[in-house]
């Protein structure tokens, strides 16, 4: 299985950006999907994660600005980001997790530089 993200840029404090996330390859239907995030000389984190059934979890820094999604029938997850802040730059990365813990995925990463 092979996970390859897309749509990260550059782009202006207050703009908005939208990463993707395709699944190619079998996994099993009921899975978690996420994104998380490492900044340079940071630890990497969790943005977003949503479950087979549509259940989302969001960290508290992107609450009200990231919306995650995923279409079930294509394996894909998004992650729209608005009002982006200079904080949010870095290398972002997708993942999708058996609850099983039978496997666990991630993609290559898409970097994301907000500044003006």
């Amino acid at each position: 299985v092979q996970l390859q993200a897309s749509g990260g840029g550059l782009v202006q404090p207050g703009g908005s950006l939208r990463l993707s996330c395709a699944a190619s390859g079998s996994i099993f239907s009921i899975n978690v999907m996420g994104w998380y995030r490492q900044a340079p000389g940071k630890v990497r984190e969790s943005v977003a994660q949503i479950t087979t059934g549509g259940t989302t979890n969001y960290a508290d820094s992107v609450k009200g600005r990231f919306t995650i999604s995923r279409d079930n029938a294509k394996d894909t997850v998004t992650l729209q980001m608005n009002s982006l802040e200079p904080e949010d730059t870095a290398v972002y990365y997708c993942r999708v997790v058996d609850p099983r813990g039978l496997y666990d995925y991630w993609g290559q990463g898409t970097l994301v530089t907000v500044s003006s």
